[in-house]
């Protein structure tokens, strides 16, 4: 849910600044009228008048701005007064960080001004702008209706009567049935209620009608602004995102400064109990003062304040960074491309990882499949030959391959490490091994060829790859990407291309496509491969058939057998372990076998070529 902190008084623990203080160049002399006569009817007369010094210096005779927002229920009669004679006073109180108002009641020891008004600033004083006029004739003094007559105007005359002549309250509310709002972290809501600074200016003072008395003081010994208490009502400003808040230690921001003509007397803040403090206790995977932006790992989608209407609490979503970050950023692009699933992007990939999620290994690293992604190990560096590795490959950062650690390697050279010459090639070097001038394999060493086949192994290999040395090592690459029996390892011409070229067939027009008279065509999953010596036989897994001829094709495991067998060591066209497969080719019905050659048709399946295929072979071939 949306988090709300408590409401608190703002101005407890922080000190006004004031023009002006009584007393603060020397000791002055002030007359007032007692309270206790004040608070009944002043038609019976407001009794004798007491007078008395104040000096700013002395603590049994100051009255400073810090006697304002003291607490109240301890210090009830404290108050702040101004210098004797002034009209135009200002009580400004700076905060050190963002706050939210809920309402300001000042409660006055002189009668109320007759012209007031109060403002915020939301940039540190840089500007204000008011919150509500205060004055006796509103159309009068600033222009404007008075709000008992017009309700939701700026003024009011509610506040501006000089009796009762003590204690006579000025309240603000900021949420008012004229300012209604329903989610309170809105930008309407905050442009309201979110504050930096809040100054009082007193722009005219009255003097209290009291009738019958013989003033025998000097007149302008009344003259004076006096404020008991300042209760500012508000909280920290968190969006929504928390529910308690601590000390702010905010740098460059003035606090409690002083201008030059003005008086202010420093609190250090945070040395009384009950203060709101600024920096929000943020929740929902937030971070900042206010819980303005997402945690460093949890930018995945867009920050969003709490709701306070519905009580969503619109947390901030992790990263996926399988551990290999402590950070991430919100792009708009990725969450515009995603769909608006996923927009976080990880900052500083750590462990040779790379990629928007470090998802991938960096250049000159594969991962190791015994480990899963989130793991510090799952990079591991390639481990190429340097006379047997090739640098000029698909990307030229590229060490080895990414998924499988397999190395790039130079002409005739083969092995995970390029550490080897092909079957077929001899004289490994710094060019690469040499081709035999053979019929069939040679001696790796000298060249000589071998004649007989008695010795020649088989073991698995992908169609379309070279057939390499038999290396007794487990494959890098997972089930779902290759699969081989046991423990023996091809080299394929789709992760090899430089090693292997083979001439593709195309599906073209449906003419050209009949034409061809495929005795078959089938969709089928390729197992594995067996070099039988003097031809290649590859076993599939036949899942469905499109069209038959004189043999009989079941949807079971069965071989095929390719045609263009080389003595470079590669059989085309291209088919690898583990990929499903539409093929269309011939048959010998003698021996019933199915062929494949370079007019077969054999393409990666795809549910679009199939319908292709079948619409062909239902209406276009006849």
């Amino acid at each position: 849910r949306s988090c709300n902190p408590p409401v608190g008084n703002l101005a407890t623990g922080r000190t006004p600044v004031t023009l002006t203080t009584c007393g603060q160049n020397s000791t002055e002399l002030y007359c007032f009228y007692p309270d206790q006569n004040l608070l009944h009817q002043v038609s019976y007369g407001c009794g004798q008048p007491r007078c008395t010094k104040c000096n700013a210096n002395q603590p049994d005779n100051s009255h400073l701005p810090s006697d304002m927002t003291d607490d109240f229920f301890a210090n009830p009669i404290s108050w702040w007064q101004s210098a004797q004679g002034v009209h135009r006073e200002e009580i400004r109180l700076d905060f050190e960080t963002e706050f939210y108002l809920t309402h300001v009641i000042a409660v006055f020891k002189s009668p109320r001004p007759a012209a007031m008004v109060l403002e915020r600033s939301q940039d540190y004083g840089q500007t204000w702008r008011p919150y509500k006029y205060f004055s006796v004739n509103c159309t009068a003094t600033f222009g404007l209706q008075d709000d008992l007559t017009e309700e939701g105007s700026m003024c009011t005359s509610r506040y501006s009567d000089a009796v009762p002549c003590t204690r006579g309250e000025v309240i603000y509310r900021a949420l008012s049935p004229a300012n209604k709002i329903e989610d309170p972290y809105s930008p309407e809501a905050q442009d309201l209620l979110k504050l930096t600074n809040l100054r009082l200016l007193l722009l005219k003072r009255q003097e209290c009608p009291c009738h019958g008395s013989g003033l025998v003081e000097k007149p302008q010994r009344f003259a004076h602004y006096a404020i008991y208490d300042l209760i500012i009502r508000g909280s920290c400003f968190c969006n929504g995102h928390a529910e308690e808040c601590e000390l702010a230690n905010r740098t460059g921001v003035m606090e409690n400064v002083v201008t030059p003509g003005s008086v202010g007397f420093l609190r250090e803040p945070g040395s009384c109990v009950g203060v709101v403090h600024g920096k929000c206790v943020c929740r929902h995977n937030t971070a900042g003062d206010h819980c303005e932006k997402c945690a460093p790992l949890y930018n995945d989608q867009p920050w969003k304040p709490g709701d306070g209407k519905t009580g969503a609490p619109n947390e901030c979503r992790k990263c996926r960074c399988h551990n290999h970050a402590d950070s991430c950023h919100f792009d708009l692009s990725v969450w515009l491309a995603s769909g608006k699933r996923s927009g976080g992007v990880c900052d500083n990939c750590k462990h040779n990882t790379e990629g928007h999620r470090c998802q991938r290994c960096k250049p000159g690293y594969y991962r190791d499949r015994g480990k899963p992604m989130s793991s510090t190990e799952v990079c591991k560096p390639c481990a190429c030959q340097p006379m047997g590795s090739a640098d000029a490959t698909f990307s030229r950062s590229w060490r080895c391959h990414p998924k499988t650690g397999f190395c790039y390697c130079k002409p005739g050279v083969a092995g995970p490490n390029c550490d080897r010459c092909l079957m077929g090639y001899w004289g490994f070097g710094e060019n690469g091994c040499r081709p035999c001038d053979c019929a069939r394999d040679c001696d790796q060493h000298t060249g000589n060829c071998f004649n007989g086949y008695d010795n020649e192994p088989f073991f698995n290999i992908p169609i379309g790859g070279r057939i390499p040395d038999l290396v007794q090592t487990p494959t890098n690459e997972s089930e779902e990407e290759w699969k081989w029996n046991d423990h023996e390892q091809g080299f394929s011409a789709l992760r090899h291309p430089e090693k292997c070229v083979c001439k593709e067939k195309v599906l073209g027009s449906v003419t050209d496509f009949c034409q061809m008279k495929y005795a078959y065509v089938i969709k089928a999953r390729i197992l594995s491969a067996h070099d039988k010596g003097t031809h290649a036989e590859v076993v599939v897994k036949v899942k469905k058939v499109l069209k038959s001829g004189k043999v009989k094709i079941a949807r079971s495991n069965r071989s095929i057998y390719p045609e263009s067998w080389t003595n470079r060591g590669c059989t085309c066209p291209i088919l690898n372990p583990g990929t499903d497969y539409l093929i269309a080719g011939q048959e010998d019905s003698r021996t019933s076998k199915l062929l494949v050659n370079m007019n077969s048709l054999v393409k990666p399946w795809k549910a679009y070529l199939g319908k292709q295929v079948s619409d062909i072979l239902r209406t276009g071939c006849k």
